[in-house]
């Protein structure tokens, strides 16, 4: 059985198989997992229910209501802003916007990079096919015939393995980036209901 040392040993070795370009890719796989996992966290829903029967829960429960996600925090601070501006007499649906504003901001972050990472990825990778096929050119024009083999399958193992990895990358990111992009859009439209709901409820009292 191989000790962590002698894995981490193989680990590198099979990264400078690939060259530079292999540990690019594996910095870009760490800030992708990092984004992905982010946006996981933060957008976990809470408790379940239709925003109207959650609104109504954190009326009648007040400070009692367990916390249980991002929705919970949110009619929670949409609620004190609705008081607020009616205090004040100011404008309930914009003072509304302004506390839940961060919450638009969180449901966004670091969307663009992954997207970003999911493009660039397979893009990096066929670099470095590009780059392992120049070498294994180089090595017929240059090297021996007796030589040759291992050169042309040192430059064919680079493209492949860079590939690879940028396939390995990309697609799991491109699909859970995409799954967790649909939250997003689920959370949006929740903020807008629950925004419309409380201003009509704040309406109606008045």
């Amino acid at each position: 059985m191989l000790t962590p040392f002698e894995h981490i040993e193989r680990f590198i070795d099979l990264m400078n198989t690939g060259g530079l370009v292999m540990w690019v890719l594996f910095v870009l796989n760490l800030f992708l997992w990092y984004g992905l996992g982010y946006r996981y966290l933060i957008l976990k829903r809470g408790t379940k229910g239709n925003i109207r029967r959650l609104i109504d829960k954190h009326e009648k429960r007040g400070e009692d209501q367990a916390m249980r996600g991002m929705l919970d925090y949110a009619v929670t601070d949409a609620l004190q802003a609705a008081k607020e501006a009616k205090a004040i007499g100011a404008n309930y649906r914009q003072h509304i916007y302004g506390v839940l504003l961060p919450y638009y901001t969180d449901t966004s972050k670091y969307a663009v990079l992954v997207k970003t990472i999911i493009v660039l990825a397979p893009l990096i990778g066929l670099l470095g096919t590009v780059i392992g096929m120049i070498e294994t050119f180089d090595a017929l024009q240059n090297s021996s015939m007796f030589s040759q083999g291992a050169s042309i399958s040192g430059g064919i193992s680079k493209a492949l393995f860079t590939t690879e990895l940028g396939l390995v990358v990309a697609v799991p990111g491109l699909i859970l980036g995409r799954v967790l992009d649909k939250k997003a859009e689920r959370f949006e439209l929740e903020f807008e209901q629950m925004t419309d709901i409380i201003c009509t409820k704040e309406s109606h009292e008045n």
